[in-house]
């Protein structure tokens, strides 16, 4: 990879994951997701998002289409809490060690509680960010899931 590696993509090299690292010139006005999807010419189901929400005062990472939105009474029941509300974004910066655009669910700080959308199952890989904004991780669900400590549950919400 040219330039400097990510905590994410240094996980991966460190476990051995089979992943492919996709980059692109991130522009400026656009939603990150969206464009990763438009400039990488993929499916906007096969790119996903990582949304930091506070689940009853816990930090958790729901992670869902770029083409959808998290579901936050799903995200809190699938981690078994009430009340969900998205974080502050200078707090998810602070628990992740990434800048908002660029939040990888994979080598953050502090191991946050984790859920993948259940859609990512269709998908034989799946995208999602590398740890910085233009740069994306292309890798199985299952790997994702393992990496990141977290589970598969519906929490995507109609785009």
């Amino acid at each position: 990879m040219a330039g400097k590696g990510t905590p994410a993509t240094a996980l991966l090299a460190k476990r051995g994951v089979a992943h492919r690292l996709h980059s692109y010139a991130h522009g400026d006005g656009q939603a990150y997701g969206p464009e990763a999807a438009e400039l990488l010419g993929l499916d906007p189901a096969r790119v996903f998002k990582t949304l930091v929400a506070e689940v009853d005062g816990v930090l958790t990472v729901g992670i869902v289409p770029v083409s959808a939105t998290l579901d936050l009474k799903a995200l809190a029941a699938a981690v078994g809490g009430k009340r969900a509300k998205m974080a502050e974004v200078a707090a998810a910066e602070r628990a992740t060690g990434y800048v908002a655009g660029g939040i990888s669910p994979l080598g953050q700080r502090k191991r946050l509680p984790t859920v993948l959308d259940a859609s990512a199952e269709q998908w034989e890989t799946i995208f999602c960010s590398g740890g910085r904004r233009g740069l994306e991780i292309e890798l199985a669900p299952a790997d994702l899931v393992q990496l990141a400590g977290g589970r598969l549950a519906p929490i995507a919400g109609a785009g």
